[in-house]
């Protein structure tokens, strides 16, 4: 695509934009994107007339001026012949008389063609989230396409979408109150612009929103009928069957959703959906679990769970063979061995071969199983639920959107390569601010080789100059790989150092290590100012949304708790330095406050009214949310450093919100949390035999880079450690064997003697894995000290699920760096 003129087909110019044709007998989403390719022709240029230039848009077998060209030879569409989800863009000379040129877009199916339409949209510059984000396209006068023919698809992953979750305290109160009042709640308007981006995301699948504040999406049949103009394969979450929100539709008491008792008032329960839906495309989830993601009602063990649930597995095929197709492999079914299930799977629970097998994470991006070889075999294949959001235990994250891309790509990419390939949902929560995160996750799920090829900063910096702008883009690249890096350590939502239920405590982290913390976040948000002025003005509200809310939403939180902790450290030993970080820490909180408020009140104008709150928004689920912090009181006559303007009753005056919160002095970040002193810490990427199968994984780890090994490696490090004795440990990202029931291990050689196999076993749910999964981290310890001296290391790798992130040398004499937080370095 130029926007030069030059060679090329003009689909914009002086004498208007190209005329987009489709045929009457086409799918209705045809004609959704070809109104949407217009409209954003119109968006790019400003112009309204036509230029005579013709854009023929049509699916094989339903565009009659297509088929005639293919029959011709002027196509050649071979390759696109019963492909799923695929499509071309060509020029065709003289496709009709009287036409000198077109463009053609064909599609293989309904998704094909549409998916065509907005490829071009976002050649001529139109971002996905062009209103989601509200990245306003650049001008373009012109726009000539260029001749020859493009291939795209079929995608990597069959069905690729999203889960809406959690909505409670953004995406329902904004719909219910700003968007759609007349709906009062996630209705069909909201989800027309949802479905319009995944098709802009290349995406094909909905998981709607379910909490009980949600008024249940087949509810208003208007949603299933909006789904299917739109081409969307609607499915629904593991906790709820046969396409039914039991938190919202099922009225009778919850004690009987018991299939052991009640199975006749289930069974009709299911059936209803099955008559009202069975003519949608739609992905059925099979089984049943209790009202709300609780346990299944009923059985009281393993084996008799297996058993209900096997019975259940086959009336519910009768069911969908009965309403939708008697041949149940054309019915796409979904089976997901989630919490306890996974358990009855594993003690041998028959799943029907069609069925695909829906594999969960651990609720923070870890994959806790990717297929093995008679998985992979199964004609329903595999799949993934991700989470990029969650609620629950130990810690919920639902604010602000962290997950590393870099960590995305891993786990997915394993999933990937064991076989998981048949239907990926990432549970998004409330979509915003999780815009990077979905879209790298989609695009992952469309292309997973050409995806996971790319450095993880290329991958946006491409995103931002599409969102935001080309001159900022590498500036942002960087900016979001420090955001990363930093809450990969600990989560805005997960700044206690004490789990649900237990005594308070305050961060283990010594002074120096929060000291540089918090000045690497100040560092961060000055970059953040710095390009602000730089951005395009038109492009500056997706700037706020994109980068600058969470990149300084995220910095503010940790200000807010660490100030506050120094405060009560200091109140009694050093007065004036603990008034000062108390005075930081309010600061900061009225300052999230009024970043919040301007989100919600100012940006785009007031659209974005109710969708954003800060965590913990309130006290509903509070047994799974973050304490709310405890401000320290204002001080009666502080001594204050320079920063916002206060009044006589100590608080932030409203014309300073904007300026920087208070900073004393503070360290230089480094790329490192600082550790003690006496801490030696060696990268695992420093390795000196990086090679034979070993690969450094950027974006990862707590210095940016991890290291995995696709095939067995041995990794050698040299160190001198000082007198004294030593423990050393190996640093590991929490994530989970290949091989189920394995421990996660490595095997340590020192000095070339003979390697000590070293591992911890990993069980979801219990406090080990819940403090590994808060921090991030789990470390292999040696059990055998070192003593002074120069040592080689070497760390044998033979399970590519391992990323090593760093070896650690902790002196024996006092307590091990963060010894805290690392529940699983002592043994369980």
């Amino acid at each position: 695509m130029s926007f030069e003129p030059g060679a090329g087909l003009a689909l914009a110019d002086a004498q208007g934009i190209a005329r987009v044709v489709t045929a009457p007998g086409d799918h209705e989403v045809v004609r959704i994107a070809a109104a949407d390719l217009t409209s954003d022709l119109r968006r790019v240029t400003g112009a309204t007339t036509a230029n005579g230039t013709q854009i023929w848009l049509g699916t094989l077998g339903r565009n009659p001026a297509i088929d005639r060209l293919v029959r011709r030879g002027a196509l050649d569409v071979s390759k696109l012949r019963g492909a799923w989800e695929s499509f071309m863009i060509a020029t065709v000379a003289n496709p009709a008389p009287g036409i000198p040129a077109a463009l053609v877009i064909v599609g293989s199916d309904r998704r094909g063609t549409a998916f065509g339409a907005y490829e071009l949209s976002r050649a001529i510059g139109v971002s996905p989230w062009h209103w989601w984000a509200d990245v306003t396209p650049e001008h373009h006068a012109a726009i000539y396409a260029a001749t020859g023919l493009h291939r795209f698809g079929p995608p990597s992953v069959r069905y690729r979408g999203v889960f809406l979750n959690d909505e409670d305290w953004g995406l329902q109160p904004w719909a219910a109150g700003t968007f759609e009042p007349e709906a009062g709640t996630i209705g069909p308007k909201t989800y027309a612009k949802l479905f319009e981006l995944m098709l802009r995301l290349k995406a094909n699948m909905v998981w709607p929103a379910m909490h009980k504040v949600t008024a249940p999406f087949n509810a208003n049949p208007e949603n299933a009928r909006l789904a299917d103009r739109y081409a969307i394969v609607m499915g629904s979450s593991h906790a709820e069957p046969m396409l039914r929100n039991n938190v919202g539709e099922w009225t009778a008491p919850a004690t009987d959703f018991n299939y052991l008792t009640n199975p006749a008032g289930v069974a009709d329960y299911w059936r209803a959906r099955v008559r009202a839906n069975g003519q949608y495309e739609s992905v059925w989830t099979l089984g049943m679990r209790g009202i709300h993601d609780s346990g299944i009602v009923g059985p009281t063990s393993d084996d008799a769970r297996r058993s209900l649930l096997e019975r259940i597995l086959t009336d519910q095929r009768a069911m969908l063979a009965r309403g939708v197709n008697r041949d149940l492999t054309r019915v796409p079914q979904v089976f997901t061995p989630y919490k306890e299930v996974l358990d009855v799977y594993r003690g041998g629970l028959k799943v029907p071969d069609d069925v695909t097998l829906m594999w969960p994470d651990d609720n923070f991006g870890y994959i806790r199983h990717v297929p093995d070889a008679a998985e992979r075999a199964r004609a329903g294949g595999s799949g993934i639920y991700y989470h990029l959001s969650y609620l629950g235990a130990p810690l919920s994250y639902l604010w602000l959107s962290t997950t590393p891309p870099a960590l995305i790509r891993e786990e997915l990419g394993r999933a990937w390569d064991a076989g998981a390939r048949r239907m990926w949902v990432a549970n998004v929560g409330d979509l915003k601010p999780a815009e990077l995160a979905t879209d790298y996750f989609l695009q992952l799920a469309w292309d997973v080789p050409g995806t996971r090829g790319k450095p993880i900063d290329t991958v946006v910096g491409d995103w931002a100059a599409g969102t935001v702008g080309a001159d900022v883009a590498s500036e942002i690249a960087a900016i979001m790989a420090e955001h990363h890096r930093l809450n990969f350590q600990r989560r805005p939502e997960h700044l206690q150092w004490w789990l649900p239920g237990e005594l308070s405590k305050p961060s283990p982290l010594a002074p120096a290590d929060i000291a540089a913390r918090l000045a690497a976040f100040d560092t961060l948000r000055a970059r953040v100012r710095s390009i602000a002025p730089r951005v395009a003005p038109n492009r500056r509200d997706a700037f706020f949304e994109l980068v600058d809310y969470p990149v300084t939403a995220a910095a503010l939180a940790n200000t807010r708790m660490f100030d506050a902790g120094a405060h009560d450290r200091l109140r009694d030993i050093d007065p004036d330095s603990a008034t000062v970080a108390g005075e930081r820490s309010r600061a900061a909180d009225a300052e999230i406050t009024a970043l919040t408020r301007r989100y919600n009140t100012e940006i785009a104008g007031g659209k974005w009214r109710g969708i954003m709150a800060v965590e913990p928004a309130d006290g509903q689920w509070r047994r799974y949310r973050l304490s709310p912090p405890i401000l320290p009181a204002p001080a009666i006559a502080p001594q204050r450093s320079k920063g916002p303007n206060w009044n006589a009753l100590g608080e932030i005056a409203p014309s300073s919100v904007t300026s920087a919160v208070p900073t004393g002095p503070r360290p230089s970040p480094g790329k490192r949390e600082v550790l003690p002193a006496s801490t030696i810490v060696v990268e695992a990427e420093t390795s000196e035999s990086l090679r034979n199968g070993s690969r450094v994984v950027d974006g990862l780890g707590r210095n940016g880079a991890a290291v995995a090994a696709a095939a067995a490696a041995t990794l050698s490090y040299n160190v001198t450690l000082p007198p004294g004795r030593w423990r050393l440990a190996a640093e590991m990202l929490p994530t989970y064997p290949t091989t189920e029931g394995d421990d996660l291990a490595v095997s340590v050689a020192i000095d070339g003697g003979i390697p000590v196999r070293v591992g911890v076993p990993r069980k979801t749910g219990d406090r080990a894995w819940a403090l590994a999964v808060l921090d991030n981290r789990l470390d292999l310890a040696l059990p055998t000290p070192l003593a002074a001296g120069r040592h080689s290391v070497s760390i044998g790798i033979d399970d590519p699920a391992i990323l090593f992130d760093a070896l650690r040398f902790d002196p024996l004499t006092s307590s091990p760096a963060n010894a805290g937080t690392q529940g699983l370095s002592h043994g369980h």
